[in-house]
Order: C-alpha cells, then structure tokens, then sequence
C-alpha cells in the first residue's frame, strides 16, 4: 500500500510538473485565453476552463489506458515486464531525469494547429473548450513525453494501474489549468507576476525532479542490473 501510495503521489506530481513547463503552459494559457474571448462572464469562464481540463484529462487518461492495459494484456509482454520491469525502470529514469535536465534533447515534430483551429473550437461554446483540450494534451513537447511517456507509463506498467495513476496525473495536469481559468476569469492583472513566479518555480521543480529521476534510476541499476536476485 505505502509503494501505491508513493506512485500515486509521483503520479500527481509529474501530471502537475507537466502542466507547469514552458511548452504546455503556454499551450494552456493560449486555450484560456480564446475561451475567454467568447464567454460573457466569469462563471462561464471558470465553467469552459473546467471543461478544457476535463479534455486533457479524458486523453491522458485513455492514453495510459490504452498504452497500460493493452501491454499488460498480452500475456508475453505482461510476464516479460514482470520479470524485467526493475531492470528496465533504473536506465528509462536515468534518461528521463537527462532529458528534464536538457542534458539530452529530442527535436518532436509535435502537433502544429493553424490559428484558425483552436478559435474555432473556442467560439463552439463548453463543448469546444473541451475538444480545444483534447486537441492540446495530443501536443506532445520534448518535456511533457518524458514525463508521461518516459516516467508515468512505466510507473503505471510498474503497478499495474491502467486507471489509477493515469487518472490522477491527468488531475495533476488540470489543477493549473482551473487556477489560470479562476485568474482569468476575476482579473487579468495578476497573471504576468503569477506567470513569472510559476516560470521560476517550474525551473526549479523540474530540475529537482530530474535529479531525483537520476538518483532513483541509479539505484534501480545498481540493486537490479549490478546485483540482480
């Protein structure tokens, strides 16, 4: 239970962190921000932002679902992982905690949306904030692969949890999200010294969690690759 309970925290944390970094906050700023443009008050700002995050959420979780269920469901891969998982886990950690660090760098071609699209799905009223999020978690950057693909799917297949922890990192990536939409929705002055101070602390979430990725896939490698049971 204590080894759930810590993946479930980690699971929060990294769908917080993601939300967080340069790339996918801007993104989640932008998609507030044409919501905003089209809804008459701050209500329904609040409401179309909480829609937004359930979008993101939606897809993060089938996501996992899909990648988690569908590996554990082939008996070959679920009986490989089982037994290799602890193995596998130190080196793909040690390359995400490089790639949070930006000691390493992938160039994605990501999912480039002309300006026409997401004002479109804005003016589309709360169902089009919900596709906008949709649309917007597909945008993968470098940052936010490695910290879903490289650090929540192997958690999640590490568990066993298709539902779970996907669940809770999609919440992680939303909690920002409502908070801009609030800050939007009751005034615009305070959002460039919010944005400032988040951008400051990001910078620093991220590299401790980088450091902490490293120190926990060393140890992976040297208990499970070094002195294997």
């Amino acid at each position: 239970m204590d080894t759930l309970l810590l993946g479930a925290g980690a699971a929060l944390w990294l769908g917080v962190l993601t939300a967080i970094s340069p790339c996918p906050l801007a993104t989640n700023i932008a998609a507030v921000s044409y919501i905003g443009k089209h809804v008459s008050n701050a209500r329904m700002m609040l409401l179309s932002g909480l829609l937004y995050a359930a979008g993101r959420m939606a897809t993060h979780l089938a996501l996992g679902v899909l990648l988690v269920a569908g590996t554990l469901s082939i008996p070959e891969a679920a009986n490989f992982l089982q037994k290799y998982m602890n193995r596998l886990l130190g080196p793909i950690l040690i390359l995400a905690g490089m790639f949070l660090l930006e000691l390493l760098r992938l160039n994605l071609p990501g999912l480039r949306l002309s300006e026409k699209v997401p004002q479109r799905l804005a003016r589309s009223g709360y169902w089009g904030a919900g596709l906008l999020g949709v649309v917007f978690a597909l945008s993968f950057c470098p940052v936010s692969a490695a910290l879903f693909f490289g650090s929540l799917i192997p958690l999640s297949v590490k568990y066993g949890s298709s539902v779970f922890l996907p669940s809770l990192y999609g919440i992680g990536t939303a909690v920002p999200v409502l908070f801009f939409a609030f800050l939007l929705g009751f005034g615009t002055q305070t959002v460039g010294k919010v944005l400032n101070r988040l951008n400051r602390i990001e910078w620093w979430a991220r590299r401790v969690t980088g450091v902490l990725f490293l120190a926990v896939g060393i140890y992976y490698c040297l208990v499970y690759l070094l002195h294997p049971a």
